[in-house]
């Protein structure tokens, strides 16, 4: 579960991340407030719809249990394990 939410994050984060390495690139402060102020709705944005888009892809594309699913259960006093036929 944590590795899953690690890897939104990440997504989450990566368009912040471009934008500062940009910023760097054009050798403009990274924590002044100018260069920040306009863009963090959009970045946000962005980082949204790459989470989601990942989310929505990984629910798509996972693979599937085929079968039924058949709990554990007691059968002649002997204990059957939880199985999928």
């Amino acid at each position: 579960m944590s590795r899953a939410l690690f890897e939104e994050a990440i997504l989450f984060l990566l368009p912040f991340a471009l934008f500062a390495l940009w910023l760097a690139v054009r050798r403009r402060k990274l924590f002044e407030r100018l260069h920040w102020s306009g863009n963090v709705s959009w970045l946000t944005i962005a980082g949204l719809v790459l989470a989601l888009g990942w989310i929505v892809y990984t629910g798509l594309t996972a693979p599937r249990g085929h079968g039924d699913y058949v709990p554990a259960h007691m059968e002649n006093g002997v204990f059957v394990p939880a199985q999928t036929r």
